[in-house]
């Protein structure tokens, strides 16, 4: 019976990089991690081992490193298209080059009345994201947000949901709505101020989540994402994911006490999930 080789990619994962820009009396930092993927025409690699074609990942490593001194990493969008560039222009076996990136964000140490110039602080685990799919006729490019935690304890409700005989749950007016927030866009091409457009959509994602009137976790992903779409042109989709982080009121009444909403016992597992693209028509 005839094999066939059907889809299948190579590349490097985790390039981790610090790229540092040092101007007289102030520093600026990058911290990414970094992931390659190529497609094209490997077949003879896989079925007679022969190795013509394949550039070494530890190349694509070495590659992210020299276009790191070379450019100033100042948007990780740009970065990405960088290297794009560059492996397909001098791989002409490979189709397809897939550039994935994750950056650690990285704030200026308050000083007296003054941010420090040489000296950072993270103060949560949130990542910017990016995500680049590119052959020689088009490219497309995706930003995004890791692990952005956010929570309020005003306008979130969930009640009149489905009940069934194993149901417990309770209609609840007025509760804790928490969710650590993973959001990517598609951008719909053009000249875009890549850095400018991804603190716009994550600033409106946050006033969008305080200030909405929830009745689920749901609807606040849609107003969330429907507020992106309708202020941000350049936007085409965005894919939201949001963890319902839980709260629970913790039972006081054994030890003769009341509880009105002020005691709360925080849990990680297990947790809804709740994901959706919205799209313009």
């Amino acid at each position: 019976m005839p094999i066939r080789l059907g889809e299948n990619n190579y590349g490097k994962s985790r390039v981790r990089l610090l790229r540092v820009v040092r101007q007289e009396g102030r520093h600026d930092i990058k911290e990414l991690t970094i992931a390659i993927r190529f497609e094209g025409d490997f077949e003879t690699a896989h079925s007679k081992g022969e190795n013509r074609k394949i550039l070494p990942t530890d190349t694509m490593k070495n590659t992210v490193y020299v276009l790191a001194r070379q450019y100033p990493v100042e948007a990780v969008e740009e970065f990405c298209l960088h290297l794009v560039d560059h492996f397909l222009t001098y791989n002409p076996q490979v189709s397809h080059v897939r550039i994935e990136a994750s950056e650690n964000l990285w704030a200026r140490l308050p000083h007296g009345s003054k941010p420090h110039p040489y000296t950072f602080t993270r103060s949560g685990p949130e990542k910017r994201t990016a995500a680049l799919e590119a052959t020689r006729e088009h490219t497309l490019i995706r930003a995004g947000i890791e692990d952005l935690l956010v929570l309020k304890t005003n306008k979130s409700a969930f009640e009149g949901f489905l009940r069934d005989p194993y149901t417990t749950l309770k209609d609840d007016g007025s509760r804790i709505m928490a969710t650590a927030i993973r959001a990517h866009w598609l951008y719909d091409g053009g000249e875009i101020e890549f850095s400018p457009q991804w603190h716009g959509v994550r600033q409106m994602l946050l006033e969008t989540f305080a200030e909405h009137d929830s009745r689920s976790l749901q609807h606040t992903l849609y107003a969330m994402g429907e507020t992106v779409l309708n202020n941000f042109d350049a936007v085409r989709e965005i894919h939201l994911s949001l963890p319902n982080k839980h709260f629970n009121l913790v039972d006081l009444s054994p030890f003769g006490m009341d509880n009105p909403a002020e005691v709360f016992l925080p849990t990680d597992e297990p947790h809804g999930l709740i994901e959706a693209t919205l799209r313009r028509d």
